[in-house]
Parts: C-alpha cells; sequence; structure tokens
C-alpha cells in the first residue's frame, strides 16, 4: 500500500480497477484548509491522462509493472511473436498493443515488453536503433537551404527525414521516441 502524502513520478498503483502512473504531483498546503496533493496521472494501459487531488492519507495499492527483454521474432497476420531470451517461450502481442514507433524495429531485436498481473499491455522498442536505407532519392551539391531533408525510406519500411547527403546503402541511427535521424551509424 502507497498513500497519496508519499507519491513520487514514476510511481504506479491502482484506483477503481486502473493501474496509474504518478507523472507529476505537488503537494500543497493551503492558508486554510487541510493539505492535499494535486498530480497528474496516466492509465498505463490506455494512455488517459487525467489531473486529479487526493487527501495525503488516502491510501492504494502499489501496482507492480513488468518489464521483460524480449527479441522480436516475426509476424503472422496481425500478431507479432517475441521470445523471451531466457525461457525460449513465444509471446504473441496484437498490432494493436504495438507503438507507434515499433515501425523501426527488425526480426532479432530486443524489445522491453510491458505487464500486469500476467497481461501483456505494451512494448517499448530500443531508444536508439541503427537502420539501413533502402530507397532515397540523390542529393545534389548547391541545392541546399539550411537544414535541407529530404524522404528516406529504412529497411523496416519506416520513412523518415534524412539530410541531402545520405544516399541508399548507408547506416543511419534514428531515435524511436521521435523518429528522428540522429546520424550516420
Amino acid at each position: 500500500m502507497i498513500s497519496a502524502g508519499d507519491f513520487r513520478n514514476g510511481v504506479t498503483f491502482e484506483e477503481d480497477g486502473q493501474v496509474l502512473q504518478v507523472v507529476e504531483f505537488q503537494h500543497v498546503k493551503p492558508g486554510k484548509g487541510a493539505a492535499f496533493v494535486r498530480t497528474k496521472t496516466k492509465n498505463v494501459i490506455t494512455g488517459a491522462v487525467v489531473e486529479k487531488s487526493y487527501n495525503p492519507t488516502a491510501k492504494f495499492p502499489t501496482a507492480f509493472i513488468e518489464r521483460r527483454d524480449m527479441e522480436y521474432s516475426y509476424s503472422d497476420g496481425d500478431l507479432y511473436y517475441f521470445m523471451d531470451n531466457e525461457t525460449f517461450e513465444m509471446t504473441p502481442i496484437a498490432q494493436s498493443d504495438l507503438p507507434d514507433s515499433f515501425k523501426f524495429v527488425k526480426e532479432n531485436m530486443v524489445c522491453k515488453i510491458l505487464s500486469y498481473k500476467g497481461s501483456v499491455f505494451g512494448l517499448e522498442p530500443p531508444t536508439f536503433v541503427n537502420l539501413q536505407v533502402t530507397q532515397t532519392d540523390p542529393g545534389f551539391a548547391g541545392n541546399t537551404a539550411t537544414n535541407a531533408t529530404k524522404p528516406a525510406t529504412v529497411e523496416t519500411g519506416a520513412e523518415i527525414k534524412v539530410p541531402l547527403f545520405i544516399n541508399e546503402g548507408e547506416m543511419i541511427q534514428i531515435d524511436t521516441r521521435t523518429g528522428e535521424y540522429l546520424g550516420r551509424a
């Protein structure tokens, strides 16, 4: 059990059957009246963010989110299969449960699988990935303005913006959180 007075950023707890994570919190002690805790919480399963105030003595059961490293093996229709490197068990995840950043993950990459009480609800891809550019237009010297970019398709099929000097076949590094080009790999 955790009390609202002990809330910190990143703490997960259960309320009304929902698993919530504290995004921001503030202890408020007004001149008149009782103290309270103003929070911004995120439902870890649906992603909904809600602002709410709690009495500092209110108690909630602590929720433990399990994060396991699993290797992406293959896809079959709308299911994507991940293998646990310790037990070699295959875990299927529906396409609807995968984040947009999954488009940068290729086979045999290790991702973090998020589960609560045995049910998988999400996935965290690696923060930075190195991928090969499979298709892009050639860049010509002299047709540049400041920070000119062009579209490029990487080996997973995702399309990103890259500088004009990047050519087909080059390995580049991408930030999966923003989908931005970081540099050559």
